[in-house]
C-alpha cells in the first residue's frame, strides 16, 4: 500500500494548512493534485484542486486553488477517472 503523501500550504496570512494528496496528475505541463482537508480517520472531507505554479528554479512549491469553473470540471472528470477504482467517492 502506498503511503499517503501530506502537504502543508501557507496562507497568505501565515497560517498553515495540512492537506492528504489522493492523485496527481500533469496535464498539459502543469502538474495538478486533487487534495482532502480529512484526516485519515474522518470518513468526510473537502477536496480541493491545486494547481502547481513553480518554476523549476523555486525552493519550495508554490500552488494556488483551481477556482475557474470550466477548468474545475474537466479536472473532476479527470481525477474520478483515476479514482474509479478506489474506495472513495467524489461529489461536486
Amino acid at each position: 500500500m502506498e503511503e499517503d503523501k501530506t502537504i502543508t500550504l501557507e496562507t497568505e496570512d501565515g497560517e498553515r494548512v495540512d492537506f492528504t494528496v489522493l492523485e496527481e496528475t500533469r496535464i498539459g505541463g502543469v502538474n495538478y493534485l486533487l487534495v482532502t482537508d480529512s484526516g485519515e480517520d474522518e470518513e468526510d472531507g473537502q477536496c480541493y484542486i491545486l494547481k502547481d505554479l513553480s518554476e523549476a528554479e523555486d525552493a519550495d512549491a508554490v500552488y494556488e486553488f483551481v477556482e475557474n469553473d470550466a477548468e474545475l470540471d474537466y479536472l473532476f472528470d479527470i481525477f474520478s477517472e483515476l479514482m474509479e477504482d478506489m474506495d472513495v467517492d467524489l461529489e461536486k
